[in-house]
């Protein structure tokens, strides 16, 4: 565990805890990217060393653009949103990978708080996940980025996500596990927990804005997030 966590009268007092989706509580960035990758590979596009990364936190219509122009897909956006979101939705039927222990986090935290969702995922995605890991109803507000103006970095989802649950943003832990993630949770003004993949690091100026970085999802306890400054 690296960052900060402090303890004191100046500790500001949690009023409901967000988590994204994807690499938090299901290991879903591997099986995106090879998707993602096949489909590029299958249609005409170019996937670039920077690719993977630009598209953590993108909602669904920006990186359905960004394969259809940047990376030369002979598809159009509209028709590439709706393919891969098909084959990962066939994946999703077969196996939602669940981050060991995230499950458990989650029941942990929504026993002292109001919980949140704001993921990149498509909406019928975030069902199906939350449905196969028994979670649904663990969130009092579950939002995707498909169904505000930006996706992340920007922090629309995570303000339309506390809005929901009636609370403010400064009163509000968020976990995140990519650069875009986190850069939009803080952005949206709340405190920022990161547990990055091994395979996808923080970029620099991303993990300076977390206020603490778990190398496990399981290392996200009560005592901690009460603790955090």
């Amino acid at each position: 565990m690296t960052g900060h966590a402090s303890v004191g009268q100046d500790v500001p007092v949690t009023d409901a805890v967000v988590f994204d989706l994807d690499g938090v509580i299901v290991d879903s960035e591997p099986v995106w990217e090879e998707v993602r990758r096949a489909y590029v590979a299958a249609h005409g596009g170019t996937w670039q060393p920077d690719t993977q990364r630009r598209l953590m936190g993108m909602s669904t219509g920006e990186w359905a653009h960004y394969l259809s122009g940047e990376l030369g897909v002979d598809r159009t956006a509209e028709q590439v949103a709706v393919e891969v979101v098909e084959e990962m939705t066939r994946r999703y039927r077969d196996h939602v990978p669940l981050i060991d222990g995230a499950d458990q986090v989650v029941r942990r935290l929504a026993a002292r708080w109001p919980l949140g969702l704001a993921s990149s995922s498509p909406t019928r995605l975030i069902e199906a996940a939350l449905a196969a890991t028994g979670l649904t109803d663990a969130f009092g507000a579950t939002l995707s980025t498909e169904q505000t103006e930006r996706g992340k970095p920007a922090p629309d989802v995570y303000l339309s996500v506390v809005r929901r649950l009636g609370v403010d943003p400064a009163g509000c832990v968020a976990v995140e596990d990519s650069s875009n993630g986190v850069r939009s949770a803080a952005a949206a003004g709340m405190r920022v927990v990161a547990v990055p993949h091994g395979s996808y690091p923080l970029d620099p100026d991303a993990a300076g804005l977390a206020v603490v970085t778990l190398n496990a999802i399981g290392a996200l306890t009560p005592e901690l997030v009460d603790g955090l400054g």
